[in-house]
């Protein structure tokens, strides 16, 4: 995950200036019917490998045979190199008729005019009925859609049953960050040591901002101000240094097992992450380890909506398109279309659409993940803005806080003050 957090950052901030200058208007009159008769080709853009292409041919040669009129050309690259190339068609005012899309660029490219306002076809050429409507306000920026979320996932926390039971001790029952806190020190206690409950949870920023979110507030406004200050900030990392010694797997031992996390190297009975990567869990830990729990993380007020469903991608519409129905069209089709469910399963994430889920196939895990946030659904809330411009640097740096303060380079104090420096760069 970081990796690809770095790759967004090194691309978004080298290419900031570029897009800003290719803006140009999205929008403007439109209808709400594709005309059968009119013959059109359209340029799709995906970020992926030999798989999901040829997922995404099956779903294309499905599409073509519904509407004979439409053909689609596709290219994929992998991830960086994706975004490099968009970089380099914004720049020309170029970009694919319709494009898989990531959150963390939504606010960039909508904010230079450079995607299209899908509103116009919402409910007519793009079916709203199989999409909740927290999924659609998922692509809405500055009160326009921009983007279709493909697919969903959420916060959660993923277990590993054997090797809990290995330790003698029982899954985590719920409660707050302090329960939680005394689970993991029951884990290590158990294990002598040798296993340890989880990692520190103050290294990532998502657990800071489901706090926020608990108490009433978020992490960044729309506007991309942020909902808390020094000393909520300082609260919040002070909260793990009861657990770093000793508790938690030290950040000695994660940079020795990197690229694995300590969850991934079983060394740890629990990790709080994306809902989504427990597919690779599942393939770092092995066949000794089967199986993985996924509960939901621990509680800061009861019976808030501090958890929120984040597209694992979207797809949108390039302003510069020349058939914006027919693209509308294909991005339907992509997104809620029986076909499409059944063709791409999970490999873009548990399908956000309710007609792409049920023709879905799940296998044991994406059923468990499709269970789970089912079962956390009083705990779902409105999803944040979408992400701040920079919001994949300020990511970053928080993990790197984090790291120093696990190695204990750092005070409290200092990694505030750091923060917050950055922070005033970013939002300028």
């Amino acid at each position: 995950m970081f990796s690809k957090k770095r790759a967004i950052t090194a691309v978004a901030l080298a290419t900031g200036a570029a897009i800003a200058l290719a803006g140009c208007t999205g929008g403007g009159e439109t209808s709400e019917t594709l005309d059968p008769n009119e013959e059109v080709t359209l340029d799709l853009a995906f970020w992926g490998n030999d798989v999901r292409a040829e997922l995404y041919n099956e779903a294309i040669a499905a599409f073509e045979e519904e509407y004979p009129n439409i053909t689609v050309n596709s290219t994929f690259l992998g991830f960086p190199e994706f975004w490099e190339q968009r970089q380099t068609e914004a720049a020309g005012g170029n970009l694919p008729d319709v494009m898989q899309f990531d959150y963390s660029y939504l606010r960039q490219y909508s904010e230079n005019g450079l995607l299209l306002e899908l509103d116009p076809y919402l409910g007519g050429v793009i079916e709203t009925d199989p999409l909740p409507q927290n999924i659609l306000d998922i692509g809405v920026v500055g009160g326009v859609t921009y983007g279709i979320a493909t697919s969903t996932n959420a916060w959660g926390m993923y277990t590993n049953p054997t090797l809990l039971s290995e330790v003698g001790v029982d899954e985590f029952a719920g409660g707050t960050w302090d329960d939680y806190n005394t689970w993991m020190a029951e884990v290590t206690d158990a294990s002598g040591g040798d296993i340890y409950g989880g990692s520190d949870w103050t290294g990532r920023i998502q657990n800071f901002e489901i706090q926020l979110r608990a108490e009433g507030s978020y992490l960044f406004s729309d506007e991309g101000e942020p909902g808390f200050d020094e000393a909520r900030l300082a609260e919040f990392w002070e909260a793990g240094a009861g657990i770093r010694d000793g508790v938690v797997v030290p950040q000695q031992t994660v940079e020795e097992v990197s690229p694995l996390s300590g969850f991934g190297a079983a060394l740890t009975t629990s990790e709080l992450t994306w809902d989504n990567f427990g597919g690779g869990y599942l393939g770092e830990l092995g066949e000794a380890y089967p199986e993985l729990g996924l509960v939901a993380p621990p509680i800061t007020v009861e019976g808030s909506q501090d958890l929120y469903l984040k597209p694992s991608m979207l797809h949108s519409i390039g302003a510069n398109t020349e058939h914006p129905e027919a693209a509308a069209t294909l991005v339907n089709f992509l997104v809620n279309s029986p076909q499409s469910g059944e063709i791409f399963g999970t490999n873009r994430g548990l399908p956000a659409s309710e007609t792409a889920l049920a023709a879905a196939e799940l296998d044991p895990l994406s059923q468990q993940i499709a269970d789970y946030e089912a079962s956390i659904a009083d705990r779902l809330g409105d999803a944040p803005p979408v992400p701040i411009v920079g919001y994949g640097s300020l990511e970053e740096t928080f993990r790197v806080i984090g790291t120093e303060l696990g190695f204990g380079t750092i005070t409290v104090d200092e990694a505030v003050d750091r923060f917050f420096t950055e922070m005033d760069v970013v939002l300028g």
